[in-house]
């Protein structure tokens, strides 16, 4: 991981774990459906104002990184996946035991149950949109639009969740505060890979194109 330490990553990827962990709790914790997925991307937005690192903003670069990238990509994923079992584990210990493992049993049992091409389909566009999500915040940090960085961030993480796509970090919360176990692995690293394809296909055919007009 060029310039930056295996613990460094990690670190900054346990905390983006435990951000979406949290955007998953207030989620689960309202009836209002817009409202949540409103309120659970001050997640993304934190992490992405702070600089740290969650998988599904990491992983679409990967067509514009060197071949080295993807072990940082990997152990992105891992601290999220750590980030979001301690959260999890967290919230299991407290009154909100009930409502949120409910819930959340009530959400995974249709993700798992669902097949196999339309999970990664359904991760396929989330990843997309976690792409648009994270460049319009660099973009618009670079350039000092503060307010347009908010809606840029904002939106794409209201649209996945309304529709009802797969974010692979977000699901491992749901998972570990449905099952405390490793039951569901197959399903997170099937999501995990259609994240992986949508967030890659913007710069992917963007950096084809631009080869096309040299």
């Amino acid at each position: 991981m060029p310039g930056e330490s295996f613990k460094s990553v990690f670190a900054k990827s346990v905390i983006s774990g435990i951000l979406i962990g949290t955007g998953g709790i207030v989620y689960l914790s309202v009836e209002n459906k817009y409202i949540g997925a409103f309120l659970f991307s001050l997640g993304l937005f934190t992490i992405i104002q702070s600089g740290f690192s969650l998988y599904t903003g990491k992983v679409g670069y990967i067509p514009e990184k060197p071949l080295a990238y993807i072990k940082e990509v990997a152990v992105t994923l891992l601290g999220n996946i750590c980030g979001t079992a301690l959260t999890a584990g967290a919230v299991l210990l407290t009154h909100l035991n009930s409502s949120i493992h409910e819930k959340a049993v009530s959400v995974m049992n249709i993700k798992m149950a669902d097949s196999l091409l339309s999970q990664i389909i359904l991760g396929f566009f989330c990843g997309m949109l976690m792409y648009i999500a994270v460049e319009n915040g660099r973009i618009c940090r670079k350039r000092g639009y503060d307010t347009s960085a908010v809606f840029g961030t904002v939106l794409p993480v209201m649209v996945f969740i309304l529709c009802g796509f797969n974010h692979s970090v977000a699901d491992c919360f749901y998972l570990f505060a449905a099952y405390p176990c490793l039951k569901g692995a197959l399903y997170i690293l099937t999501v995990a890979v259609g994240n992986a394809f949508g967030g890659m296909t913007i710069p992917f055919l963007k950096k084809l194109f631009d080869k096309e007009n040299e």
